[in-house]
């Protein structure tokens, strides 16, 4: 080979100094040919190893098997050559959708080739237009895990500024998942809990995201939960309310002590109607008979829309219970 090229390039009169620039020349212009070509537009079949990871309830995350997928595509030759030297070689790992999962027995799941097309950017990248799919059905297999479901615990602190309240309780979205494990783990896990969430000072809604807790050698459906909370701006308005009897049968008069109690509303601002006018303060008389002490708490009745809370005091009267003159 040296001395065909050698001959070559005594032809061309070229010798000494001269020849390796040449020969550099030529592998130059090579590199470029090279690089312009494989740079160029191709049609051809792409192949990738895929391993499956899925949130299926009640199966493992990962699936046990691999797929190949092979797909007609427009791309460069770069990826011809990647796919042709490492497609069976390299192993991807994909997330799929709980949803483009359909069960085919027990612990076997399959992937459509309609359900592929959303994947196709995964599979081969951003710059590869997929023609259609070869691989027409993807079977994976995610083995049975033992699991139960728990619930989710949120771990929080909050403080409210003056003249704001939470409306409601605190809410978890999802509010329980599903945890796996051996038998034996999972006989211990009662519940799991979110990392602590702490917000201060607070005048608006309050939403976020929890991380949850890990606990050692136990695996979750869910790596972390939303939490969501209203929050409102309220007024403070308080009132003397008699208290009334209800439910005392007939030719019976139950007296109360003190006959009024002193009512102190948290309502939504601003307020669209006067809370206190319709408001009504009473005691059981069934309570009574079943009090021993004779004392019966006060309850509120007509309490409108818009109060957030109350309280009353005191809480609690003496009743006493007398004939009728």
């Amino acid at each position: 080979m040296g001395e065909i090229l050698n001959r070559f390039l005594k032809r061309l009169n070229i010798g000494g100094r001269d020849s390796a620039v040449f020969l550099l020349a030529l592998l130059l212009a090579f590199s470029i040919w090279l690089i312009h070509n494989l740079s160029l537009k191709y049609n051809d079949y792409l192949r990738v190893s895929v391993v499956a990871h899925c949130n299926i309830e009640g199966h493992a995350e990962v699936s046990s098997n691999r797929c190949d997928v092979i797909a007609r595509c427009r791309t460069t030759g770069y990826d011809v050559i990647k796919s042709g030297l490492f497609g069976r070689r390299q192993t991807l790992d994909v997330d799929f959708s709980p949803s483009v999962m359909k069960r085919k027995d027990e612990d076997t799941f399959y992937v459509t080739a309609s359900d592929l097309q959303e994947y196709a950017h995964v599979f081969y990248g951003d710059d590869v237009s997929v023609e259609y799919f070869v691989s027409d059905t993807l079977f994976f297999r995610f083995p049975v895990e033992d699991h139960k479901k728990v619930p989710v615990n949120l771990t929080y602190s909050v403080s409210y500024r003056s003249q704001y309240v939470n409306v409601g309780e605190m809410q978890v979205e999802p509010d329980s998942i599903i945890v796996y494990g051996t038998p034996f783990q999972l006989e211990t896990v009662k519940g799991v809990f979110t990392k602590p969430v702490k917000h201060h000072d607070v005048s608006e809604d309050v939403q976020g995201v929890a991380a949850l807790e890990k606990i050692k050698g136990v695996r979750f459906s869910e790596s972390e939960v939303h939490y969501s909370q209203d929050v409102t701006r309220y007024v403070e308005m308080t009132k003397t309310v008699n208290v009334v009897p209800f439910n005392v049968p007939p030719g019976k008069e139950l007296l109360v002590f003190p006959s009024s109690v002193t009512v102190v509303l948290r309502c939504v601002f601003p307020l669209l109607s006067d809370p206190l006018e319709s408001l009504v303060a009473e005691v059981d008389f069934e309570e009574y008979q079943q009090s021993l002490s004779g004392r019966c708490e006060v309850r509120l009745k007509n309490v409108a829309r818009g109060v957030i809370d109350y309280d009353i005091e005191p809480l609690t009267v003496g009743c006493v219970l007398e004939d009728q003159i």
